[in-house]
């Protein structure tokens, strides 16, 4: 398969999806919802960004899995 049917979309998707998620977690750490002094918080805010970058790993693991089978 050529790469704009299988890592463009899978680039567009994390790209874009990235900047709105990035952009609520400035938004929810200007409103102070979130405040990195406090220890919870920032292991919260770790957390979420693992998980914003884990899903990426496995989507991308998938991807090349099936490229590859």
């Amino acid at each position: 398969m050529e790469f704009s049917r299988t890592w463009l979309p899978y680039i567009y998707l994390y790209a874009v999806g990235g900047i709105f998620f990035l952009t609520g977690l400035i938004l929810v750490m200007r409103h102070r919802s979130l405040n990195i002094k406090f220890r919870k918080d920032r292991w919260w805010f770790r957390i979420l960004l693992f998980g914003f970058g884990w899903y990426a790993l496995i989507h991308a693991a998938i991807i090349l899995a099936a490229l590859y089978r």
